[in-house]
This record gives structure tokens, C-alpha cells and sequence, in this order.
């Protein structure tokens, strides 16, 4: 007798299943995205730092919506393009005989460049989480979010080569820097288909490919569409009548307590650490004149690039790339709430120990500030930068997943927009320009929204090993009608009367 009560994205062969080539290949494609996202962001930023930013706050909101209302696949598409063609404009990018000058040419290209870099977040991460098993899911998302550090790995190892190779070229005439910086640069889900469209059909083909059901036998393959079935029970949707994402019920949805304060301490801990994330890497300039990197007087411009290119190689290569395969590692065997609660409390000790000594600690040992540096570059990405990314896209239903996900990937985008603005004039305060005279209690300030950002993640739950379906508080319908039943009432695409199918479970 055919088992009922079934989800199909519950179905032990769906969310247990073991990792095929089906899910790394999901891995690889939205990898892609965020690998290129990661290399356009810090190579551009060699030529106009922090310019992009306000253009991915606009593509999260903008992509994080559309993703709920035309679907995952149409918008990454979509997404795609407009990354190719703004990374070629930024690249071809030139001064206007009259009117705009280069600088202006860029940033407009920029904005719309951070436009499908803002749009990819949301669309990577939730179509790895619709498409993974439970036991590997974190994994999954974590090496889709992994690729950043490979991307700015990348664009730090190619910035120095090209510095290289372009040598005596630069010192010879210095614009030919104008060279090294355009090559930098010129270099749909089942849960989708069957919760929010109400297409069982194209619930059944995305469930089956990402359950490799083409090594199963055909009792297997009649037990998936059987399970297929139970979401006509639990859905609306797949009863004929599509629960889209609409503006009502995403207010009557996260206005009760128990759903808003998942989605409220997502969107504050990115908020929070994005203020720390970027205000560090604004002020990147003290730690590496503290390793020897920094600028000097009497220096070239050459010079003052291969120093800053080179401390962002060590730091990208000792620090920030180690910390984000770590997580991908240890992210099924720790938890997403323990590594996002330790990497905060750790941070916020570093940043207390700088603030508090600063200048004794530099005085004393620039190594020993650089190490202290990249202790919080480690616990960065091995904490709140990487499961900022990842709990997002697991704690929201369906319906709201990529709209949730934007907001909060939008809110850590004001912070970095904040710091931006701010945190550059913060450090001067009671100095004259460039005096770093409070940057001691800038450490201490950005210290706080560590400690800020630890509270507000107790708002969240842990999501390991744990189906998208419990996580968003979606019951499962313990006595469904099998697919058989259901056939004759959706052919034609008519629809099936939810009446009609409550009628059929009843009977059963």
C-alpha cells in the first residue's frame, strides 16, 4: 500500500537523498554568479571604491520581489544579463566629447553593475536552498557564498600579475594604469513551481530531476508523483487557486511575533555587521601602512598600488578565504546560529582590544595588530558574513523566500552604504583630516554593533537539518489523496476545485 501523508520536498528521497551531479551542478551555476560578483565588486574598487552599493540596495529589493512574482529561473536570467552588460560598459567606459567625464560614465555603469550584483543575492541562495537536500543543504549555500573569497582571491592575484607585466610601462608614463584596470575588469525550482504557481506538472519534473529519478524504478517514480500530490492538500496553489506573494500577505504573514522576529533579526544582524564588515575594510589603508603595505611619502604611483594590491593579497589569502571554506565545511556539523552567535562574540572581543589599546598595540608589534586584523577577517566569513547569507534563504515559506531574503541582504547593504558615508570622517573626529584621531573610538563604536548583532541572531532559529517546510511552519496534510485521484480533476489545466480534494481525502 502506497504511503500517505507525504511533502514531496519531505520526501526522504528528496531531502536525504545523497549529493548527485544534479546539485552540484546547482552549486556550480549559482557559484558563478557570486564568483563574479565577488571579482567585478574589488576589482573596480582599485578605480572607484563603495560607488556600487546603492545600485545592489536597488537589486536586492527590486530581484528579492520580482523573484516571488515571476519566479527563480526568469530573474536570474534576467540578473545575468545585466551583469554581463554593465561589466562590459564599466570596461569600454570613456569621457563624453562633451558634458560627463569618465568618472561619471563609470559610476553609471556601477550602479547598474551593483543592480544585478544585488539581484544575484537573493536569486542564488534560494534557488541552492529549494533545489538541496536537508543533510547538505547549509553546505550547499555555504559553497555557493564561498566563491566570493575565490573571486577576490582572484582579483587580487591578477591585479598583482598585470601590475607586473605592466611595470616599466606605469613608471614610464602613468597612465598606462588606465591599461591594467579595464583588462582586470573586461575578464526554476519544484517548491516554486508547485507552492506559489500551482503547476503540479512542473513540480513533479524539477522534484524528479533533483531527486535523480531517472536510476529509479518506476514504483519509485509513481511514489514521487504520489508525494506530489499531498502539496494539492497543503497548498492552495496546487489546489488550483495560485497563493502568490502579495504585499497583504506578506504583512499578515511576518506581522505575527513568531515570523517577524526571524525576518527582524535576519534583516538587523546583516544591518549590523555589514556597519563592522565595511567600516573595517574602508579603514583598510591603517592596517596595511601597520604591515608595511601602506602608502609612503616620495612614493610613485606605482608604488602606491603594488603596496595596496599586494596587502590585499595577504590579507585575502591568510584571512578572508580560509574563513569562508571553513564554514562550508564545519556548517552541517556546527550549525548556522552557533558559527553566525561565535563569529559576532569573537569580533566584538578583537575590536574591544584595538579599541581599548590601539596605539600600545601598534607601538608594541604591527605584527601583532595584523594578527589580531586577520583573526577578525577569519571569524567574519567563518561567522555572521557567510550565515547572514545562509539563514535567509532557509527560515521563509515559499512565497516570500526571495522577498525576504532581499530585505535583509538590502539592510546590510544601508549599513555598508553608512560606512561609506560616515565612518571615514567618524575616525577624524576631534582632528584635522586624515589624523585618525578617534580611531580608537571607532573601534570601540563598531565593537558595539558586534555585541548589537550577537543579540538580535538569538532571534533566530537553528536550521540544520531541518526541511524548508518545518522552518516556515508549513504543515504537512497526514491524509492525501494520491496522484492518481488527482489526475482526472487537473486535466486540461482547469484547475482542481480545494472542495473537491478535501472531499477525496475525506473518503480515503
Amino acid at each position: 500500500m502506497s504511503k500517505k501523508g507525504k511533502n514531496v520536498m519531505n520526501e526522504p528521497d528528496a531531502d536525504e537523498a545523497r549529493l548527485s551531479w544534479f546539485h552540484i551542478k546547482a552549486i556550480l551555476i549559482s557559484g558563478c554568479g557570486f564568483f563574479t560578483d565577488a571579482y567585478d565588486i574589488f576589482i573596480i574598487n582599485l578605480v572607484m571604491p563603495m560607488c556600487c552599493f546603492l545600485g545592489t540596495l536597488v537589486g536586492q529589493l527590486l530581484f528579492g520581489v520580482l523573484g516571488d512574482k515571476m519566479g527563480r529561473k526568469k530573474n536570474y536570467a534576467i540578473v545575468m544579463v545585466i551583469l554581463i552588460v554593465s561589466t562590459i560598459g564599466c570596461a569600454l567606459a570613456g569621457p563624453s566629447k562633451v558634458g560627463w567625464g569618465i568618472c561619471t560614465m563609470i559610476a553609471i555603469w556601477r550602479f547598474f553593475l551593483g543592480v544585478g550584483i544585488g539581484g544575484d543575492y537573493p536569486m542564488s541562495a534560494v534557488i541552492t536552498s529549494e533545489f538541496a537536500t536537508v543533510n547538505r543543504r547549509g553546505f550547499m549555500i555555504a559553497s555557493v557564498f564561498a566563491m566570493q573569497g575565490v573571486g577576490i582571491l582572484l582579483a587580487s592575484v591578477l591585479t598583482v600579475v598585470l601590475l607586473l607585466i605592466f611595470k616599466g610601462h606605469i613608471e614610464e608614463n602613468v597612465d598606462h594604469l588606465d591599461t591594467v584596470w579595464r583588462i582586470c575588469i573586461a575578464m526554476e525550482t519544484p517548491r516554486y513551481a508547485m507552492d506559489v504557481k500551482g503547476d503540479i506538472d512542473a513540480g513533479i519534473k524539477s522534484a524528479k530531476a533533483a531527486m535523480g529519478s531517472s536510476k529509479k524504478t518506476p514504483e519509485e517514480t509513481a511514489e514521487i508523483e504520489e508525494a506530489i500530490a499531498v502539496r494539492a492538500v497543503e497548498k492552495p496553489a496546487a489546489a488550483g487557486q495560485v497563493a502568490g506573494s502579495t504585499w497583504k500577505g506578506f504583512k499578515a504573514h511576518f506581522g505575527q511575533w513568531r515570523y517577524g522576529k526571524v525576518l527582524l533579526g535576519c534583516a538587523l544582524s546583516w544591518f549590523l555587521l555589514d556597519l563592522a564588515f565595511y567600516g573595517l575594510n574602508l579603514n583598510q589603508s591603517i592596517v596595511l601602512e601597520a604591515i608595511g603595505f601602506g602608502d609612503k611619502e616620495d612614493q610613485t604611483a606605482y608604488d602606491s598600488i603594488w603596496n595596496k594590491a599586494l596587502g590585499n593579497l595577504i590579507i585575502a589569502a591568510i584571512g578572508t578565504v580560509p574563513g569562508y571554506w571553513v564554514s562550508v565545511f564545519l556548517i552541517e556539523k556546527i550549525g548556522r546560529k552557533p558559527i553566525q552567535l561565535t563569529g559576532f562574540a569573537v569580533i566584538a572581543i578583537c575590536l574591544a582590544v584595538i579599541a581599548i589599546w590601539f596605539h600600545k598595540i601598534v607601538d608594541y608589534s604591527k605584527t601583532l595588530f595584523f594578527i589580531i586584523y586577520i583573526i577578525c577577517q577569519f571569524f567574519f566569513n567563518f561567522g555572521p558574513n557567510m550565515t547572514t547569507f545562509v539563514i535567509p534563504s532557509e527560515v521563509f515559506p515559499t512565497r516570500f523566500r526571495t522577498t525576504a531574503h532581499g530585505l535583509s541582504a538590502a539592510s546590510g547593504k544601508l549599513g555598508a552604504i553608512i560606512a561609506a558615508h560616515s565612518f571615514s570622517a567618524i575616525k577624524d573626529i576631534g582632528g584635522p583630516a586624515g589624523s585618525n584621531n578617534f580611531i580608537q573610538g571607532l573601534f570601540g563604536i563598531l565593537s558595539f554593533m558586534m555585541v548589537l548583532g550577537f543579540i538580535v541572531s538569538t532571534f533566530l532559529p537553528e536550521t540544520k537539518g531541518k526541511t524548508l517546510e518545518e522552518l516556515a511552519g508549513e504543515e504537512v496534510i497526514e491524509n492525501a489523496p494520491s496522484m492518481e485521484q488527482l489526475k482526472p480533476l487537473n486535466e486540461g489545466n482547469e484547475g482542481i476545485d480545494e472542495q473537491d480534494i478535501y472531499e477525496i481525502t475525506i473518503k480515503n
